[in-house]
């Protein structure tokens, strides 16, 4: 068996690395750990496609300048970005949209429960799986093969390149000699014991929200290696979810949308954030960290009546009582704690008249500490509701460095023949916090970026 280009890992990024190599002309395996319906890791979950326009383009509306896209990536990482890289995956965003139509992608009007995403975010007819089946499709009428189940266990760095890649399959050892390689295998955070060693025992409560395959293996063994590493092994897309999700493989359905119209608090009851600091798609990537801060690592969601139809429904319906202290009950809190907390921050609130819920509206409290600063309105209508919330990783920021040619390094020098693209390198552009669509964007510039350099070495 042999290939110009072998590329490590199956989903967004290793797919259009894939098809532009082949376009280019290069022979191309595609090597995925995963079983055939597996196939995808985190792609599979996704939704949409962040992305620069100057003008409506396909699904999107208005305009989503450079800089102002910039500014709001900026805003979630604190500056914690390295801006060159950055702005190439934002100015190269605008000719992938039309590169993933002509590739097999369809996209929809944006869905409603969303917060303002039909201007910024392209989204995916038939959701992330529909993306990876129509690429796979693609990928291979193009001539990709593909192995499923294929764990890579060794690349063997000799020198300034990728000498040859180890990989069990079919309960067999394989060896195989591609003129480049390409890795697109994500994070680590299906391992555990390495977030534990991270994170410490709070770790041990998270929840994965992806694929169980991703185990930072191939990273792992790069980095023994001295493969230039970038990013902050305790960084990572962690968001609260729905704390009744699986262990492993939720996905996006586990989402909750419904922190900005509620009050969060912890196991004794008590608020510990401002619930309305923006709007859902920039802040949602903070709460994660916020729950994982908290005993347990367990948020409690309370809203009312008024706030149910407000955001996307959740898979699990939520628990639902006629009173607080009945559902402080349902809920493991301290009733009498609950509703001195829910009366206090009452109180706080001021005129509603200004509410809506989509944007920023001022509508905040007075005198409270945690301040909440936006769609601040009484919890006082009853049916009274709840959810649990839990830290639910996406992916790790620690990962491969690279270059804006997707190349890896060494302290000698660039790897000649050796690329990396989407999560695997994500900590590249992402030092803390998320941008929502903002994975997809990174792993589809990156990919068509190291497709294209791995075709070039290759030919």
């Amino acid at each position: 068996m042999t290939h110009d280009i072998a590329i490590i890992g199956g989903g967004n990024a290793a797919l259009c690395a894939a098809m532009t190599a082949a376009e280019a002309g290069a022979s191309v395996i595609i090597l995925e750990t995963a079983p055939k319906p597996y196939r995808g890791g985190n792609s599979r979950h996704t939704r949409n496609f962040r992305c620069m326009h100057s003008g409506p383009l396909d699904p999107l509306v208005g305009e989503y300048g450079e800089e102002e896209y910039l500014a709001d990536l900026l805003k979630v990482t604190d500056g914690r970005t390295d801006q060159a890289l950055a702005r190439l995956a934002i100015r190269r965003s605008e000719e992938c949209l039309p590169w993933m139509r002509a590739h097999g992608v369809r996209f929809q009007p944006s869905l409603s429960g969303t917060l303002s995403l039909a201007r910024t975010n392209a989204f995916f007819m038939g959701g992330g799986k529909a993306l990876v089946n129509a690429y796979y499709r693609t990928a291979g009428k193009l001539g990709v093969d593909m192995l499923y189940e294929a764990a890579v266990t060794h690349l063997e760095v000799k020198g300034d390149r990728v000498e040859w890649i180890d990989f069990t399959h079919g309960g067999e050892q394989h060896r195989i000699t591609p003129r480049a390689v390409v890795v697109a295998s994500g994070g680590f955070q299906a391992d555990t014991d390495w977030l534990t060693r991270a994170w410490g025992p709070p770790a041990q409560n998270f929840l994965i929200r992806g694929t169980p395959y991703n185990r930072g293996i191939v990273l792992a063994d790069l980095l023994d290696q001295g493969v230039e590493s970038v990013g902050d092994p305790t960084q990572c897309h962690a968001v609260a979810i729905d704390g009744r999700a699986p262990k492993f493989d939720g996905g996006i359905v586990t989402r909750l949308d419904c922190v900005p119209f509620s009050i969060v608090v912890n196991r004794n009851g008590e608020r510990f954030h401002d619930e309305g600091e923006d709007v859902w798609p920039k802040r949602y990537a903070i709460w994660g960290r916020l729950v994982a801060a908290q005993p347990d690592q367990i948020g409690y969601v309370i809203i009312d009546a008024k706030s149910l139809e407000l955001f996307m429904p959740s898979v699990f319906p939520p628990l639902k009582a006629d009173t607080l202290e009945e559902l402080a009950g349902m809920m493991g809190l301290p009733p009498d704690r609950l509703r001195a907390t829910v009366a206090e921050f009452n109180a706080a609130c001021g005129d509603t008249s200004g509410f809506h819920p989509t944007e920023l509206d001022g509508v905040a409290t007075t005198g409270l500490t945690p301040p909440k600063t936006n769609w601040a309105r009484p919890i006082t209508e009853p049916p009274f509701y709840g959810y649990t919330l839990r830290t639910g990783v996406t992916f790790t920021y620690l990962g491969l460095k690279v270059d804006e040619n997707a190349q890896c390094h060494t302290a000698n020098g660039p790897v000649s023949n050796l690329w990396a693209a989407g999560e695997t390198m994500a900590g590249s552009i992402l030092g803390q916090g998320y941008l929502a669509g903002f994975g997809m964007t990174i792993g589809t510039v990156f990919g068509r970026i190291a497709g294209r350099e791995a075709a070039a070495h290759a030919g």
